[in-house]
């Protein structure tokens, strides 16, 4: 299945044409659907059953990763979470590229992982994706935002509604827009 953006000159998205082939829209249509019927509406202890169904899409879930109900997971084929993370509720996973989760990390309530951007100076906005890794034992608070390309090291914290826009080094505290490292994390 194509995963890469088509390209915006035969596409062009100013003029709605699609950023992706037919079969990953089908794809991700069916995965909506699916998430929507037999997982949103859970409660908090389905986390197994909610495990299993994103195996099922294609996400590599380990040990006791779980992603809340009301979560939206945009390609989980694209997904890889350690044992003991955690997607919270109201988070926003748009990955087009891969998005890698260490474990013991928590992304917490309503923040959003963006895996794509485009180019500015291309006269058709050509849609990029690039990839996202979240290393161990990190902690993405509330409404937190992390861009495409971002490498965000074992035990960095980045901070409530902040936005990381470049790589956090591992065990820094990060807060602000843009993210700036205020201290090493104890």
């Amino acid at each position: 299945m194509r995963v890469e953006p088509l390209d915006a000159s035969l596409s062009p998205p100013r003029q709605g044409g699609p950023s992706f082939s037919r079969r990953n829209r089908l794809y991700r249509a069916v995965w909506r659907l699916a998430w929507l019927l037999l997982a949103a509406w859970t409660p908090p202890f389905a986390r197994r059953w909610r495990r299993g169904l994103l195996r099922a899409f294609g996400a590599t879930m380990q040990g006791s990763a779980d992603v809340r109900a009301s979560a939206r997971i945009w390609f989980p084929r694209h997904l890889t979470m350690g044992d003991g993370s955690v997607l919270a509720g109201g988070v926003t996973c748009y990955n087009m590229a891969t998005v890698t989760i260490g474990e013991g990390t928590i992304v917490s309530q309503g923040a959003h992982l963006c895996c794509g951007s485009h180019e500015l100076e291309d006269p058709h906005f050509q849609l990029v994706a690039k990839p996202i890794r979240i290393g161990r034992h990190c902690w993405i608070a509330a409404e937190a935002f992390v861009g495409p390309g971002v490498t965000v090291g074992d035990r960095a914290v980045l901070g409530a509604r902040s936005v990381a826009f470049a790589d956090l080094e591992a065990g820094g505290v990060y807060v602000g827009n843009p993210a700036r490292k205020i201290r090493e994390r104890g």
